[in-house]
């Protein structure tokens, strides 16, 4: 009789599973196949997939036989900042299939390189921008010295000995022009490595400064380096956010908020000042109509700061009408160009899409990938916008971050909804974070795992699930990809250091100290 009970208890509930699409599957449990049919039926036939192959062996030979020997002109390095190989395959699903393209996966050559600081396994912005732009490995925190200088050390670039020269400086001496594009506050980790020396990151305006118990006339902040010393003084095109590290508490800038400068400063109206005194035609605009009016074709030097802080999510930029008054990456990116090819020897371009690494930090991976789509337009653009034959462009991170594309989804499922059903019966997301604030979206303290619906998972704002409870998401510590087009793009291929970077395009461009 208790036999009988069991096996009609069993059957009950694998009937209740069949009725709402939840039937049981060997490991973890997935929603009705039935409802997801084969997505491309062309993939089901063996010639589909030889076809794909031999056109791929095509394009391998006639990249090899276009190999060029010319130098390059013109290098642009674009920063995915914490631009993971996930995050790269999660775009390709956001933009419509595992298989589709995203723009600089076409580029003919690839590789990777490690990305660890000297004195830790997972790196940050500060100590990566240090390898990608100047070729030395430092310490964690610490920007564009090496790792004899301690992080927080108010004196630690002072000795020049100890101090690390970028790409940038060596395209200037050269006589190209350089410049840079981010879409965070130009004083920020990735893009000071363009120009400054200094022992703590986070010291972009004196208040900084002074609260790391430094003396701000003689520890310099990165705000005022950009504007005072030499390699960021002959930068021509400095776009992106951050106004409020170039005004004083007391001023408001043109949107109405302070900055947090304390000494009186306005380095805006310094650098303006030092441009007229130099007679060379200088711009300043702080929105996307401003620039928009700009005759690009005779301006010498460009600084567009168009935020107090950082440039908002593409995402958002687009969804909130009132955001549209910011400008695209791929908008800044073809400004840049413009203004740095009137040089006839050329030019060195860093563009940065930061907001890729600020979203995974806060579990927001959709937002993450739609900055992840619109960096990869603005590659498209530079390379619509220069020549193969003369311009080398590579795309790489500065390091990875811990979200993951996990479980057995279906090809027609959202990349950013979710996957299956697990043990406990509940339905958990494709992607989810080793550690962060999504912890709390994920359990509930009382009843354990959280129910996710489809609905919630559609909110921008949804924070995906996370193992660890931390206020902000830590990166990771992978190698990350780097992608090549143009002159000497071969050199790119293979495994190496992030150091090697800055020298292999040195190299490509026959300039600085590995020309």
């Amino acid at each position: 009789m208790a036999k009988r009970f069991i096996l009609l208890l069993f059957i009950a509930i694998w009937l209740s599973g069949s009725v709402s699409g939840q039937r049981d599957h060997p490991r973890g449990r997935s929603f009705d196949a039935e409802s997801h049919p084969i997505k491309f039926a062309e993939e089901q036939q063996t010639q589909y997939w030889v076809d794909k192959a031999q056109a791929k062996l095509l394009s391998k030979l006639a990249e090899a036989q276009a190999t060029s020997a010319n130098k390059a002109k013109n290098v642009i390095m674009f920063l995915g900042d914490g631009m993971s190989v996930h995050t790269v395959t999660a775009t390709r699903n956001l933009l419509g299939d595992s298989a589709e393209q995203v723009y600089f996966d076409r580029f003919p050559y690839t590789g990777f390189s490690k990305t660890y600081c000297v004195n830790r396994q997972v790196a940050d912005s500060a100590c990566t921008a240090t390898a990608y732009l100047g070729g030395v490995k430092g310490n964690y925190g610490t920007i564009g010295v090496n790792a004899n200088v301690p992080r927080y050390s108010c004196n630690g670039a002072a000795n020049e000995e100890d101090r690390v020269l970028s790409i940038a400086q060596w395209a200037q001496a050269a006589g190209k022009d350089a410049g840079f594009v981010t879409t965070a506050r130009v004083t920020h980790a990735s893009p000071a490595g363009v120009y400054a020396h200094i022992a703590d990151r986070n010291w972009e305006n004196d208040w900084e400064v002074a609260n790391g118990n430094c003396d701000p006339e003689q520890t310099i902040d990165i705000a005022r380096q950009l504007v005072e010393q030499p390699v960021g003084q002959q930068l021509k095109v400095i776009l992106g956010g951050g106004r409020k590290n170039f005004i004083n508490s007391t001023t408001n800038d043109e949107e109405g908020y302070s900055g947090d400068r304390v000494d009186g400063r306005n380095l805006i109206r310094n650098w303006l000042d030092q441009k007229k005194e130099a007679n060379v035609s200088a711009e300043y605009v702080w929105s996307r109509k401003g620039l928009s009016l700009l005759d690009l074709d005779k301006t010498d030097y460009l600084l567009g700061l168009f935020a107090n802080d950082h440039l908002p999510y593409n995402g958002d930029r687009e969804r909130k009408r009132s955001q549209l008054a910011d400008p695209s990456l791929s908008e800044l990116t073809e400004a840049a160009i413009k203004v740095l090819s009137r040089n006839s020897e050329g030019f060195f371009l860093f563009v940065e899409g930061a907001r890729i690494d600020m979203a995974h930090h806060d579990s927001y991976a959709k937002r993450s990938l739609e900055d992840t789509a619109e960096f990869a337009r603005a590659v498209q653009t530079a390379r619509e916008l220069t020549s193969e034959d003369d311009t080398l462009i590579v795309v790489t991170a500065d390091h990875a971050h811990v979200m993951t594309i996990n479980g057995y989804p279906f090809r027609d499922q959202e990349i950013t909804g979710l996957a299956q059903l697990a043990d406990d019966n509940l339905p958990y997301t494709s992607l989810s974070y080793a550690n962060g604030p999504g912890y709390y979206t994920a359990y509930n303290r009382v009843e354990g795992r959280a129910l996710l619906k489809e609905k919630l998972v559609e909110d921008v704002d949804f924070e995906y699930p996370a193992l660890v409870p931390l206020d902000s998401e830590t990166h990771g510590g992978d190698d990350v990809a780097v992608y090549a087009s143009g002159p000497y793009a071969q050199y790119f291929s293979g495994n190496y250091e992030q150091s090697n970077i800055p020298a292999l395009m040195a190299r490509a461009a026959g300039i600085g100290p590995y020309a």
